[in-house]
Parts: C-alpha cells; structure tokens; sequence
C-alpha cells in the first residue's frame, strides 16, 4: 500500500452513499477516490455513482464546464463536492485569493471561482490539501473566500470532512470545530497537533486511518488508474511510481 493509496482509499470511504460527486479539474486525488467508489459499487451490484471532472472529456456529462454544474447543485442534483485552499483554518474558511492584508496581498492566487457556491449548496463537502503544515492549516485565514459556517441564512452545503496527507478530520457543524478522526501510518497524533494551527478536538487515543483491503487495491491497480489517465496522465505516472517503491 503506498501513501496515495490510502488518500484515495479514504476519499472513497468518505463518499459512501453519494450518487453524484463533481471533482475540479486540478483534483486527481479526489476523483480517483470517486472512480473507486464508482468500481466497487458496480461490483457490488449497487447504484451507480454518477462523476462529474471538469475538463474531462469522457468522465463529464456537462457540455458548458462550470455554468451547468453551478445550475445542477442549485438543483440539489450534486452530493459531494471536494474545496481546497491556500489556507484552510479551523473553523473550515478557506482562503483562495492570498496571504496578507486584502486587497495588497503580499501573494496571490488563483481566486474564489465558485467556490463560496458550491460551499453553500452541496450537502457533502470535503475539504482536501495533501499539504499538512501550519502554514496551510491556520488559526484564521487572511481572506475568506468561502466561509464554513452562516448565520440566519438556510444553507444546505458545508463542510464534511478535511483529509490531509496526514490525518482526516470531521467537521462538527454544532460545536463549530474539527474532530481528528484517525491519522495515516507513519504519522502520531502529537506530530498532527504540531503541525496544525488551529485547535481541535482529539479522541483519547488517536485511530489509525484504515488502510485499503485487497479488493481496493486492486482496482485502484487496475481499472482506476486507466480511467484516470485520460484526466490526469501526470498523476498516473506519480501513482505508478509510489506503487513501485512502496
């Protein structure tokens, strides 16, 4: 089992349940995630998982990129969604625009997009950064490109769950505030609270982050990595390598 493995193994638990998971087009992570949920459900005889990549040609029914998919989950018609960020913090804002006092940034990034949207709409939303370092993981984020919580407003989106390269957390909508959930092999939940700058709540004893049974792996081997090659051919060849060395 290699190091991406068990992220990809993990997103596909995490989406347990959801008929329609839209991924961006930067995101190999999550949609290899969601091909291996779509695998083993059909293995199983069960619904079929609907996927939606941005810019994929053969894993995307959209014919008018973002328009259609902001339409589709103002619709209720998308069930997970995955947001990431330059800064994420504790009580799941994430920050896309730049470090520093906003508008004179002292960095800039790529933007907001829909994110703030989609945050809003979509029921099962997790929050991804393979990067798990204090500089990502804040106390509060320079700039709130989209907010985790609302006030006074009916909201049906919001955050689910952050997965790290390190650990998963889950996001306590009433208390306002994270959960660590398990941490991956190779990593001890003192290493996690030094790494992450915001607080959280921690079980008694940290839970190891289940890793992948032999049926996932084997189609991750497989039938997975063939259909992300057409979207992420890059990611393929990063993929095949952590196989090899493991």
């Amino acid at each position: 089992m290699s190091h991406l493995e068990l992220m990809i193994a993990t997103v596909a638990r995490l989406l347990d349940g959801v008929r329609h998971v839209a991924v961006g087009a930067s995101s190999p992570i999550p949609a290899a995630g969601a091909m291996l949920l779509r695998a083993k459900n059909e293995q199983a005889g069960r619904e079929r998982v609907r996927l939606s990549i941005l810019g994929s040609e053969t894993q995307n029914f959209f014919t008018n990129g973002g328009v259609e998919l902001f339409d589709c989950a103002a619709q209720g018609r998308v069930d997970a969604f995955f947001l990431g960020g330059g800064q994420i913090d504790g009580a799941a804002n994430i920050n896309l625009v730049g470090l520093g006092d906003y508008p004179q940034t002292d960095v800039r990034w790529p933007g907001s997009f829909g994110s703030a949207f989609m945050y809003y709409l979509v029921p099962r939303v997790i929050l991804f950064r393979e990067e798990h370092t204090p500089r990502v993981l804040v106390d509060k984020v320079d700039f709130v490109s989209a907010p985790g919580l609302s006030e006074g407003i009916v909201r049906p989106g919001g955050p689910y769950a952050l997965l790290t390269g390190k650990a998963l957390f889950a996001f306590d909508k009433a208390r306002k505030r994270f959960t660590l959930t398990s941490v991956h092999p190779g990593h001890s939940a003192d290493e996690i609270r030094a790494l992450t700058g915001f607080d959280y709540d921690e079980p008694g004893e940290a839970t190891p982050t289940p890793a992948p049974t032999p049926q996932e792996l084997g189609l991750l081997r497989g039938r997975v990595m063939d259909e992300l090659r057409e979207s992420y051919p890059q990611f393929v060849e990063r993929l095949q390598a952590d196989v090899e060395t493991d």
